[in-house]
């Protein structure tokens, strides 16, 4: 098991930035691939940023190239989402979730296995 516990989300104004920590712990963080992904009110879950295990490779979404940066720390078991020119649309419930390394990077919501339990990004215009 691993657990997963977001945090650094809130309220910020269209242009702000904001940084979304995922702090992982149960195993060993290392192995696993992660990625964020969101969810906005009446809308499906979607991939925003993916790093691998050894934080050599990244992925975007469109939204997010650009203005999101993804990166990791395993020394601290943490990963990050750096978030800059926020836009109202970026309004949404923002997941962490891992997704063993073993079988492959995946960047889509039904491959990852953990997931911790969000946190809220509300951007006003």
């Amino acid at each position: 098991q691993v657990q997963l516990v977001e945090s650094g989300g809130g309220l910020v104004q269209a242009g702000g930035s904001l940084r979304l920590s995922c702090s992982a712990s149960g195993r060993t963080f290392s192995n696993y691939d992660m990625g964020w992904f969101r969810q906005a009110p009446g809308k499906e879950r979607e991939f925003v940023a993916g790093i691998n295990r050894s934080a050599g490779r990244t992925a975007y979404a469109d939204s997010a190239k650009g203005r999101f940066t993804i990166s990791r720390d395993n020394a601290k078991n943490t990963v990050y989402l750096q978030m800059s020119g926020l836009k109202p649309e970026d309004t949404a419930v923002y997941y962490c979730a891992a997704r063993d390394s073993r079988y492959g990077s995946s960047w889509t919501a039904v491959a990852y296995d953990y997931w911790g339990q969000g946190t809220q990004v509300t951007v006003s215009s």
